[in-house]
């Protein structure tokens, strides 16, 4: 019996159900670090629904490599105008042909170097990756990249030692020792749990200050008294 192509593509498996294949992180600054990456931007960008992102997930983007099991997926990576869906990996040729327009790898002892190298040319000449960053939870060593023309350049530091994204809107910089958000105005990207504890304290500032607003008024209504006038 004759097989259309497209009946033939309905026949295969589908590879979004590919599972990731990654080793643990070394050490529990790589952990909170990257927690701390993923959790600050959701919650910047909580009411959006047009960006995926991947932590210590495998990207899949030949079958050769799917075969030889030859390369690990990034630390950290983004991907814009798509949907925000759970994946069990991300797999290149099922998302139309879409590769991260950001990675951030963690460095560690053993994947320093392959960061600084292999890792680099392999974003740069395969994945085309708009932005490239890596950054050292033990020895702070951070460093950005943006790709102009067909080559890595690197991103400038401002005087905080801070770099620019344009795929975030975003500064990225170190700060008491781990890599954080910034704002155009230099405000810190919270996390959900730094957000409530701010606008808790907010709401105690602002309990607060009512609350000498009221002690205020009282007194002047008392010595108002004592002068034989009698307050509205």
């Amino acid at each position: 019996m004759y097989v259309t192509a497209l009946q033939m593509a309905d026949l295969m498996p589908d590879a979004r159900q590919l599972l990731s294949d990654e080793p643990e992180m070394e050490s529990t600054q790589h952990y909170q670090q990257l927690a701390l990456l993923v959790s600050s931007l959701e919650w910047r960008w909580q009411d959006r629904d047009d960006f995926f992102i991947g932590a210590n997930l495998t990207v899949y983007y030949t079958h050769q490599q799917l075969r030889r099991r030859e390369f690990r997926g990034p630390d950290f990576f983004l991907v814009r105008d798509v949907s925000r869906e759970p994946r069990n990996s991300w797999v290149v040729w099922e998302e139309g042909g879409r590769y991260p327009d950001l990675i951030i790898e963690l460095l560690s002892d053993s994947t320093a170097k392959v960061d600084r190298t292999d890792k680099k040319a392999l974003y740069q000449n395969i994945f085309h990756t708009p932005e490239y960053f890596w950054f050292s939870p033990i020895t702070l060593e951070f460093a950005g990249f943006r790709l102009t023309g067909k080559q890595f350049a690197a991103i400038p530091a401002d005087a905080r030692d801070w770099r620019w994204s344009e795929v975030l809107g975003l500064y990225l910089g170190v700060a008491n020792g781990q890599l954080r958000y910034f704002d155009e105005a230099g405000q810190l990207v919270p996390t959900p749990a730094e957000a409530a504890k701010w606008e808790h304290q907010q709401r105690e500032q602002e309990r607060q200050r009512a609350e000498q607003e009221r002690q205020r008024a009282e007194r002047l209504a008392q010595r108002l008294r004592e002068l034989g006038v009698e307050p509205d």
